[in-house]
Protein backbone atom coordinates (compact mmCIF):
# COMPACT_ATOMS: atom_id res chain seq x y z
CA UNK A 1 0.00 0.00 0.00
CA UNK A 2 1.56 3.74 -0.88
CA UNK A 3 2.45 5.73 1.39
CA UNK A 4 1.38 8.98 1.71
CA UNK A 5 4.10 11.66 0.28
CA UNK A 6 5.71 13.83 3.04
CA UNK A 7 5.47 18.04 1.50
CA UNK A 8 8.81 19.19 0.26
CA UNK A 9 9.92 22.34 2.31
CA UNK A 10 13.38 22.91 0.92
CA UNK A 11 13.52 26.97 0.94
CA UNK A 12 16.55 27.45 1.97
CA UNK A 13 18.23 24.50 -0.43
CA UNK A 14 16.73 26.43 -3.09
CA UNK A 15 18.08 29.88 -2.24
CA UNK A 16 21.47 28.54 -1.60
CA UNK A 17 21.34 26.64 -4.75
CA UNK A 18 20.18 30.04 -6.79
CA UNK A 19 22.94 32.31 -4.90
CA UNK A 20 25.45 29.74 -6.22
CA UNK A 21 24.18 29.88 -9.61
CA UNK A 22 24.72 34.06 -9.27
CA UNK A 23 20.79 34.23 -10.12
CA UNK A 24 18.25 36.77 -9.06
CA UNK A 25 14.82 35.28 -7.84
CA UNK A 26 13.83 36.76 -10.90
CA UNK A 27 16.04 34.96 -12.99
CA UNK A 28 15.55 31.32 -11.61
CA UNK A 29 11.87 32.37 -11.86
CA UNK A 30 11.65 32.67 -15.05
CA UNK A 31 14.09 29.49 -16.45
CA UNK A 32 11.52 27.31 -14.50
CA UNK A 33 8.59 29.49 -15.69
CA UNK A 34 7.27 30.66 -11.98
CA UNK A 35 6.26 33.76 -11.18
CA UNK A 36 8.98 35.57 -8.18
CA UNK A 37 6.81 35.87 -5.92
CA UNK A 38 5.79 31.90 -6.12
CA UNK A 39 9.47 31.19 -5.68
CA UNK A 40 9.94 33.71 -2.89
CA UNK A 41 7.25 31.48 -1.18
CA UNK A 42 9.33 28.31 -2.02
CA UNK A 43 12.23 29.85 -0.64
CA UNK A 44 10.59 30.91 2.34
CA UNK A 45 9.20 27.35 2.96
CA UNK A 46 5.38 29.44 2.38
CA UNK A 47 4.94 26.86 -0.20
CA UNK A 48 6.48 23.21 -0.60
CA UNK A 49 8.81 22.21 -3.33
CA UNK A 50 6.36 19.92 -6.10
CA UNK A 51 7.68 17.47 -7.50
CA UNK A 52 7.50 19.08 -11.03
CA UNK A 53 9.18 22.20 -10.20
CA UNK A 54 11.97 19.99 -8.95
CA UNK A 55 12.41 17.50 -11.92
CA UNK A 56 12.26 21.09 -13.86
CA UNK A 57 15.50 22.26 -11.88
CA UNK A 58 17.07 19.18 -11.99
CA UNK A 59 16.88 18.83 -15.67
CA UNK A 60 17.98 22.72 -17.15
CA UNK A 61 20.68 22.80 -15.10
CA UNK A 62 21.90 19.39 -14.70
CA UNK A 63 22.01 18.65 -11.14
CA UNK A 64 21.72 15.23 -9.22
CA UNK A 65 18.13 15.73 -7.52
CA UNK A 66 19.86 13.85 -4.60
CA UNK A 67 21.39 16.98 -3.78
CA UNK A 68 17.94 18.48 -2.30
CA UNK A 69 17.06 14.96 -0.50
CA UNK A 70 16.24 15.51 3.04
CA UNK A 71 18.04 12.04 4.00
CA UNK A 72 21.33 14.53 4.97
CA UNK A 73 19.55 16.59 7.39
CA UNK A 74 18.10 14.00 9.05
CA UNK A 75 21.65 12.14 9.12
CA UNK A 76 22.90 15.68 10.88
CA UNK A 77 19.88 16.60 12.98
CA UNK A 78 20.05 12.43 14.50
CA UNK A 79 23.84 13.52 15.23
CA UNK A 80 23.24 17.38 16.01
CA UNK A 81 20.46 16.06 19.07
CA UNK A 82 22.96 13.23 19.90
CA UNK A 83 25.94 15.53 21.02
CA UNK A 84 23.67 17.86 22.53
CA UNK A 85 22.63 15.12 25.23
CA UNK A 86 26.80 15.15 26.36
CA UNK A 87 26.68 16.90 29.95
CA UNK A 88 28.76 19.66 29.06
CA UNK A 89 25.49 20.79 27.31
CA UNK A 90 23.29 19.68 30.32
CA UNK A 91 22.07 23.46 30.96
CA UNK A 92 20.84 23.89 27.29
CA UNK A 93 18.09 22.20 25.95
CA UNK A 94 17.20 22.44 22.01
CA UNK A 95 14.73 21.11 20.49
CA UNK A 96 14.12 19.20 17.50
CA UNK A 97 12.38 21.54 15.41
CA UNK A 98 15.10 24.21 16.50
CA UNK A 99 17.62 21.69 14.91
CA UNK A 100 15.27 21.66 11.75
CA UNK A 101 16.15 25.35 11.66
CA UNK A 102 19.40 24.90 12.28
CA UNK A 103 20.26 22.02 9.73
CA UNK A 104 17.90 23.64 7.09
CA UNK A 105 19.60 27.17 7.20
CA UNK A 106 23.16 26.54 7.91
CA UNK A 107 24.32 23.37 7.23
CA UNK A 108 28.04 24.15 6.96
CA UNK A 109 27.67 25.57 10.58
CA UNK A 110 26.28 22.25 11.74
CA UNK A 111 28.83 19.94 9.93
CA UNK A 112 31.18 22.11 11.22
CA UNK A 113 30.10 22.21 14.98
CA UNK A 114 30.26 18.70 14.47
CA UNK A 115 33.77 18.35 13.72
CA UNK A 116 34.52 20.44 16.37
CA UNK A 117 32.66 18.35 19.07
CA UNK A 118 34.45 14.95 17.38
CA UNK A 119 37.53 17.06 18.25
CA UNK A 120 36.70 17.33 21.36
CA UNK A 121 35.77 13.56 22.62
CA UNK A 122 39.45 12.88 20.89
CA UNK A 123 41.09 15.23 22.97
CA UNK A 124 39.03 13.92 26.42
CA UNK A 125 39.88 10.45 25.22
CA UNK A 126 43.66 11.24 24.65
CA UNK A 127 43.45 12.81 28.43
CA UNK A 128 41.85 9.83 29.68
CA UNK A 129 44.52 7.49 28.09
CA UNK A 130 47.26 9.69 29.10
CA UNK A 131 45.66 9.71 32.95
CA UNK A 132 45.08 5.81 33.05
CA UNK A 133 48.61 5.18 31.40
CA UNK A 134 50.30 7.66 34.03
CA UNK A 135 48.32 6.49 37.25
CA UNK A 136 46.37 3.03 36.12
CA UNK A 137 42.91 4.16 37.49
CA UNK A 138 40.11 4.16 35.27
CA UNK A 139 38.00 5.86 36.86
CA UNK A 140 39.36 8.85 35.56
CA UNK A 141 37.63 8.39 32.17
CA UNK A 142 35.06 10.58 32.73
CA UNK A 143 33.10 10.16 29.10
CA UNK A 144 32.55 7.48 27.48
CA UNK A 145 34.34 8.29 24.03
CA UNK A 146 34.75 6.83 20.58
CA UNK A 147 37.64 4.08 19.53
CA UNK A 148 38.29 7.17 17.55
CA UNK A 149 40.38 6.27 14.52
CA UNK A 150 37.12 3.47 13.71
CA UNK A 151 34.89 6.38 14.04
CA UNK A 152 36.43 8.43 12.02
CA UNK A 153 36.56 5.84 9.38
CA UNK A 154 33.05 5.05 10.37
CA UNK A 155 32.12 9.19 9.85
CA UNK A 156 34.26 9.18 6.60
CA UNK A 157 31.91 6.06 5.25
CA UNK A 158 28.83 7.75 6.27
CA UNK A 159 29.88 11.06 4.71
CA UNK A 160 30.05 9.15 1.38
CA UNK A 161 26.95 7.24 1.48
CA UNK A 162 28.57 4.31 1.42
CA UNK A 163 29.27 4.97 -2.00
CA UNK A 164 32.90 5.13 -3.74
CA UNK A 165 32.31 5.66 -7.66
CA UNK A 166 35.97 5.20 -8.16
CA UNK A 167 35.41 1.65 -6.51
CA UNK A 168 33.05 1.11 -8.17
CA UNK A 169 33.84 2.04 -11.77
CA UNK A 170 37.41 0.12 -11.31
CA UNK A 171 35.98 -3.58 -9.99
CA UNK A 172 33.24 -2.97 -12.93
CA UNK A 173 35.74 -2.59 -15.59
CA UNK A 174 37.81 -5.14 -14.06
CA UNK A 175 34.84 -7.46 -14.39
CA UNK A 176 34.31 -7.11 -17.82
CA UNK A 177 37.73 -6.82 -19.31
CA UNK A 178 38.64 -10.30 -17.15
CA UNK A 179 35.72 -11.60 -18.92
CA UNK A 180 34.80 -12.95 -15.15
CA UNK A 181 31.26 -14.29 -14.76
CA UNK A 182 29.27 -14.10 -11.76
CA UNK A 183 29.38 -16.47 -8.99
CA UNK A 184 32.39 -17.59 -11.04
CA UNK A 185 33.53 -19.14 -7.24
CA UNK A 186 37.98 -18.62 -6.46
CA UNK A 187 39.08 -20.64 -9.34
CA UNK A 188 38.52 -17.50 -11.77
CA UNK A 189 40.33 -15.69 -9.03
CA UNK A 190 42.85 -17.88 -8.57
CA UNK A 191 43.83 -18.06 -12.46
CA UNK A 192 43.35 -14.31 -13.12
CA UNK A 193 45.98 -13.89 -10.04
CA UNK A 194 48.36 -16.11 -11.80
CA UNK A 195 48.42 -14.68 -15.49
CA UNK A 196 47.69 -11.31 -14.25
CA UNK A 197 50.50 -11.23 -11.85
CA UNK A 198 52.15 -14.67 -11.48
CA UNK A 199 50.58 -15.45 -8.12
CA UNK A 200 50.19 -19.00 -6.83
CA UNK A 201 47.24 -19.24 -4.06
CA UNK A 202 47.92 -21.91 -1.30
CA UNK A 203 45.20 -22.62 1.02
CA UNK A 204 47.50 -23.86 4.12
CA UNK A 205 45.80 -25.40 7.94
CA UNK A 206 48.88 -24.76 9.76
CA UNK A 207 48.96 -20.68 9.01
CA UNK A 208 46.94 -18.90 11.74
CA UNK A 209 46.39 -15.83 9.31
CA UNK A 210 43.82 -15.21 6.98
CA UNK A 211 45.13 -13.97 4.37
CA UNK A 212 48.85 -13.36 3.91
CA UNK A 213 51.18 -12.23 0.69
CA UNK A 214 54.41 -12.55 0.25
CA UNK A 215 55.98 -10.39 -2.33
CA UNK A 216 58.92 -12.22 -3.12
CA UNK A 217 57.93 -15.65 -3.38
CA UNK A 218 54.62 -14.21 -5.18
CA UNK A 219 52.13 -16.69 -3.12
CA UNK A 220 49.10 -15.59 -1.63
CA UNK A 221 48.26 -17.59 1.68
CA UNK A 222 44.93 -18.34 3.04
CA UNK A 223 43.61 -20.06 5.69
CA UNK A 224 41.98 -23.47 5.15
CA UNK A 225 39.60 -22.81 7.73
CA UNK A 226 38.12 -20.00 5.46
CA UNK A 227 34.98 -20.83 3.53
CA UNK A 228 35.16 -21.04 -0.05
CA UNK A 229 32.86 -17.61 -0.22
CA UNK A 230 35.35 -16.07 2.64
CA UNK A 231 38.42 -17.50 0.43
CA UNK A 232 37.34 -15.56 -2.43
CA UNK A 233 36.66 -12.34 -1.00
CA UNK A 234 40.43 -12.04 0.33
CA UNK A 235 41.29 -13.20 -3.06
CA UNK A 236 39.62 -9.79 -4.54
CA UNK A 237 40.63 -7.80 -1.56
CA UNK A 238 43.87 -8.98 -2.23
CA UNK A 239 43.37 -7.74 -6.45
CA UNK A 240 42.66 -4.29 -4.86
CA UNK A 241 45.59 -4.07 -2.85
CA UNK A 242 47.64 -4.91 -6.05
CA UNK A 243 46.10 -2.87 -8.45
CA UNK A 244 44.03 -0.15 -7.04
CA UNK A 245 47.01 1.60 -4.89
CA UNK A 246 46.49 5.07 -6.56
CA UNK A 247 42.77 4.31 -6.71
CA UNK A 248 42.94 3.86 -2.31
CA UNK A 249 45.68 7.27 -2.10
CA UNK A 250 43.46 9.59 -3.63
CA UNK A 251 40.26 8.37 -2.04
CA UNK A 252 42.14 8.51 1.54
CA UNK A 253 44.34 11.63 0.59
CA UNK A 254 40.90 13.51 0.49
CA UNK A 255 39.66 12.39 3.80
CA UNK A 256 42.61 14.10 5.77
CA UNK A 257 42.68 11.72 8.54
CA UNK A 258 44.36 12.81 11.65
CA UNK A 259 45.99 9.49 12.06
CA UNK A 260 47.68 6.83 10.48
CA UNK A 261 45.51 3.91 12.44
CA UNK A 262 43.00 6.04 10.97
CA UNK A 263 44.53 5.85 7.35
CA UNK A 264 45.29 1.83 7.59
CA UNK A 265 41.81 0.95 8.86
CA UNK A 266 40.34 3.47 5.60
CA UNK A 267 42.62 1.59 3.60
CA UNK A 268 41.29 -2.28 4.89
CA UNK A 269 37.70 -0.77 4.52
CA UNK A 270 38.32 0.67 0.90
CA UNK A 271 39.67 -3.12 -0.10
CA UNK A 272 36.84 -4.71 1.24
CA UNK A 273 34.72 -2.19 -0.35
CA UNK A 274 36.11 -3.26 -3.98
CA UNK A 275 35.88 -6.92 -3.54
CA UNK A 276 32.61 -6.72 -2.61
CA UNK A 277 32.05 -4.57 -5.98
CA UNK A 278 34.24 -7.16 -7.98
CA UNK A 279 32.03 -10.10 -6.83
CA UNK A 280 28.64 -7.98 -7.52
CA UNK A 281 29.51 -5.60 -9.93
CA UNK A 282 27.14 -2.84 -9.68
CA UNK A 283 24.89 -2.52 -12.75
CA UNK A 284 24.36 -6.06 -12.47
CA UNK A 285 24.18 -6.94 -8.99
CA UNK A 286 21.28 -3.69 -8.68
CA UNK A 287 19.64 -5.40 -11.94
CA UNK A 288 19.78 -8.95 -10.20
CA UNK A 289 18.41 -7.03 -7.04
CA UNK A 290 15.35 -5.50 -8.84
CA UNK A 291 14.23 -8.45 -10.61
CA UNK A 292 14.54 -10.65 -7.33
CA UNK A 293 12.86 -7.60 -5.24
CA UNK A 294 15.95 -7.68 -3.00
CA UNK A 295 15.55 -11.35 -1.48
CA UNK A 296 19.08 -11.62 -0.42
CA UNK A 297 19.22 -16.18 -0.67
CA UNK A 298 17.98 -15.66 -3.97
CA UNK A 299 20.71 -13.27 -4.54
CA UNK A 300 23.64 -15.38 -2.54
CA UNK A 301 22.62 -18.11 -5.08
CA UNK A 302 22.80 -16.07 -7.84
CA UNK A 303 26.40 -14.34 -7.17
CA UNK A 304 27.74 -17.53 -5.24
CA UNK A 305 28.72 -15.10 -1.80
CA UNK A 306 27.20 -15.03 2.05
CA UNK A 307 24.33 -13.55 3.38
CA UNK A 308 26.66 -10.77 5.06
CA UNK A 309 28.42 -9.59 1.94
CA UNK A 310 24.88 -9.49 0.14
CA UNK A 311 23.67 -7.14 3.01
CA UNK A 312 27.00 -4.81 3.06
CA UNK A 313 26.45 -4.54 -0.44
CA UNK A 314 22.90 -3.69 -0.93
CA UNK A 315 23.67 -0.62 1.34
CA UNK A 316 26.48 0.42 -0.97
CA UNK A 317 24.43 1.02 -4.06
CA UNK A 318 24.78 5.00 -4.36
CA UNK A 319 24.86 5.68 -7.78
CA UNK A 320 23.64 8.87 -8.85
CA UNK A 321 21.51 7.79 -11.99
CA UNK A 322 21.24 4.54 -10.77
CA UNK A 323 20.32 4.64 -7.19
CA UNK A 324 18.88 1.58 -5.46
CA UNK A 325 17.03 1.22 -2.19
CA UNK A 326 19.06 3.62 0.80
CA UNK A 327 19.87 0.65 3.23
CA UNK A 328 21.31 1.22 6.67
CA UNK A 329 23.55 -1.69 7.28
CA UNK A 330 24.40 -3.48 10.99
CA UNK A 331 26.28 -6.32 12.57
CA UNK A 332 26.16 -6.92 16.45
CA UNK A 333 27.01 -9.57 18.42
CA UNK A 334 25.18 -11.38 21.51
CA UNK A 335 26.11 -8.69 24.20
CA UNK A 336 24.81 -5.57 21.76
CA UNK A 337 28.60 -4.55 20.51
CA UNK A 338 28.04 -2.86 17.29
CA UNK A 339 31.19 -4.11 14.66
CA UNK A 340 30.33 -3.16 11.56
CA UNK A 341 27.23 -0.50 10.80
CA UNK A 342 26.74 1.29 7.32
CA UNK A 343 23.70 3.61 6.32
CA UNK A 344 22.46 5.50 3.26
CA UNK A 345 19.41 5.99 4.60
CA UNK A 346 18.49 8.30 7.44
CA UNK A 347 18.90 6.13 9.56
CA UNK A 348 21.35 7.20 13.23
CA UNK A 349 22.92 5.14 14.95
CA UNK A 350 24.29 5.48 18.84
CA UNK A 351 28.08 6.25 19.08
CA UNK A 352 27.75 5.27 22.96
CA UNK A 353 26.15 2.66 24.56
CA UNK A 354 24.66 -0.39 22.40
CA UNK A 355 21.11 -0.58 19.99
CA UNK A 356 17.85 0.11 21.28
CA UNK A 357 16.59 -3.32 22.96
CA UNK A 358 13.50 -3.72 21.20
CA UNK A 359 15.09 -3.59 18.19
CA UNK A 360 14.41 -7.37 15.71
CA UNK A 361 18.25 -7.24 15.42
CA UNK A 362 18.67 -8.74 19.30
CA UNK A 363 16.03 -11.22 18.84
CA UNK A 364 17.45 -12.92 16.17
CA UNK A 365 19.61 -14.50 18.25
CA UNK A 366 16.89 -16.33 19.68
CA UNK A 367 15.79 -17.88 16.57
CA UNK A 368 18.94 -18.45 14.51
CA UNK A 369 19.16 -18.74 10.55
CA UNK A 370 15.69 -17.22 10.67
CA UNK A 371 14.82 -13.67 8.91
CA UNK A 372 12.87 -11.67 11.09
CA UNK A 373 10.86 -8.31 10.02
CA UNK A 374 9.78 -5.24 11.48
CA UNK A 375 8.27 -2.43 10.81
CA UNK A 376 10.18 0.21 13.62
CA UNK A 377 9.41 3.96 14.29
CA UNK A 378 12.19 6.59 15.61
CA UNK A 379 11.37 9.35 18.40
CA UNK A 380 11.08 11.73 15.19
CA UNK A 381 8.18 9.81 13.92
CA UNK A 382 9.94 8.21 10.95
CA UNK A 383 9.17 4.59 10.37
CA UNK A 384 11.20 1.69 8.99
CA UNK A 385 10.99 -1.57 7.77
CA UNK A 386 13.81 -3.85 9.24
CA UNK A 387 14.71 -7.78 8.15
CA UNK A 388 17.16 -9.23 10.80
CA UNK A 389 19.33 -12.84 10.87
CA UNK A 390 22.20 -14.28 12.53
CA UNK A 391 25.06 -15.19 10.61
CA UNK A 392 27.73 -17.85 12.19
CA UNK A 393 31.33 -18.24 11.73
CA UNK A 394 33.72 -21.13 12.89
CA UNK A 395 37.69 -21.13 13.04
CA UNK A 396 37.72 -24.76 13.66
CA UNK A 397 38.15 -26.91 16.69
CA UNK A 398 35.49 -28.32 19.14
CA UNK A 399 37.01 -25.91 21.69
CA UNK A 400 37.37 -22.74 19.79
CA UNK A 401 34.17 -20.67 20.37
CA UNK A 402 31.68 -19.93 17.20
CA UNK A 403 31.30 -16.38 16.15
CA UNK A 404 27.99 -15.51 16.07
CA UNK A 405 25.97 -12.02 14.80
CA UNK A 406 23.19 -10.50 13.46
CA UNK A 407 23.10 -8.76 11.08
CA UNK A 408 20.39 -5.79 10.07
CA UNK A 409 19.11 -4.55 6.94
CA UNK A 410 16.56 -1.73 6.78
CA UNK A 411 15.42 1.50 4.58
CA UNK A 412 12.55 4.31 4.91
CA UNK A 413 9.01 2.69 5.24
CA UNK A 414 8.29 4.58 1.78
CA UNK A 415 10.97 1.84 0.16
CA UNK A 416 9.43 -1.73 1.65
CA UNK A 417 6.83 -2.41 -0.87
CA UNK A 418 9.86 -3.08 -2.98
CA UNK A 419 11.34 -5.76 -0.86
CA UNK A 420 9.69 -9.62 -1.34
CA UNK A 421 9.80 -9.56 3.18
CA UNK A 422 7.37 -7.10 3.00
CA UNK A 423 4.95 -9.06 1.64
CA UNK A 424 1.87 -9.53 3.66
CA UNK A 425 2.51 -6.73 5.76
CA UNK A 426 0.37 -3.64 7.12
CA UNK A 427 3.25 -1.28 6.00
CA UNK A 428 0.24 1.91 6.54
CA UNK A 429 -0.48 0.28 9.95
CA UNK A 430 1.42 3.11 12.01
CA UNK A 431 -0.15 1.55 15.27
CA UNK A 432 2.01 -1.85 14.15
CA UNK A 433 4.96 -0.02 14.65
CA UNK A 434 7.43 -0.76 17.26
CA UNK A 435 8.69 2.52 18.99
CA UNK A 436 11.99 2.03 18.69
CA UNK A 437 14.97 4.63 20.03
CA UNK A 438 18.51 5.29 19.05
CA UNK A 439 20.39 3.60 22.17
CA UNK A 440 18.71 4.58 25.89
CA UNK A 441 21.15 6.94 26.55
CA UNK A 442 20.03 9.27 23.93
CA UNK A 443 16.39 8.01 24.05
CA UNK A 444 13.74 10.64 24.82
CA UNK A 445 10.58 8.01 25.51
CA UNK A 446 9.28 8.50 28.77
CA UNK A 447 6.90 5.47 28.19
CA UNK A 448 9.62 2.49 27.39
CA UNK A 449 9.18 -0.44 29.58
CA UNK A 450 12.62 -1.65 28.16
CA UNK A 451 14.34 1.29 29.27
CA UNK A 452 18.24 0.22 31.02
CA UNK A 453 18.91 3.71 32.20
CA UNK A 454 17.72 6.80 31.68
CA UNK A 455 19.08 9.55 29.15
CA UNK A 456 22.05 11.67 29.39
CA UNK A 457 20.95 15.13 31.52
CA UNK A 458 17.85 14.10 32.72
CA UNK A 459 17.08 13.65 36.52
CA UNK A 460 15.35 10.77 37.90
CA UNK A 461 12.47 10.77 39.79
CA UNK A 462 12.10 8.53 43.07
CA UNK A 463 9.24 8.20 45.12
CA UNK A 464 9.94 4.89 47.65
CA UNK A 465 5.91 5.14 48.22
CA UNK A 466 5.31 3.96 44.74
CA UNK A 467 6.55 1.37 42.17
CA UNK A 468 5.70 1.24 38.61
CA UNK A 469 5.75 -0.74 36.03
CA UNK A 470 8.50 1.61 33.93
CA UNK A 471 11.85 1.25 35.38
CA UNK A 472 12.75 4.93 35.31
CA UNK A 473 10.85 8.40 35.77
CA UNK A 474 12.84 11.29 34.74
CA UNK A 475 12.66 15.02 33.88
CA UNK A 476 14.32 17.35 32.23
Amino acid sequence: MSQRKRKLFLGAKIRRFREAQKLTQAGLAAQLELSPSYLNQIENDQRPLTVPVLIKLGSIFNVDLATFSEEEDDRLIGELSESLQDPIFRAAHVGIQDLKVIVNQAPDFARNYLVLYRSYLQAVQNYAGLAHDMTADEAVRTIEGPQFPYEEVRDFFHDQSNYFEALDHAAESLFEKAELSFGGGERQLIDYLKSKHNIAVIVDVEDDRLRHYTPTSKTLTLSKLLSVRQRVFQIAHQICLLEQKDTLDRVIAGAGFASPASTGLCRVGLANYFAGALLMPYRGFLEKAQQERYDIERLQILFNVSFEQVCHRLSTLQKPGAIGIPFYFLRVDAAGNISKRQSASSFHFARVGGACPLWNVHEAFAQPGKILRQVAQMPDGKSYFCIARTVSRTEGGYLVPQKNFAVALGCEIQHASKLIYSVGIDLADKEAAVPIGVSCRVCERPNCPQRAFPPIGKTIQVNENEREFLPYRFID
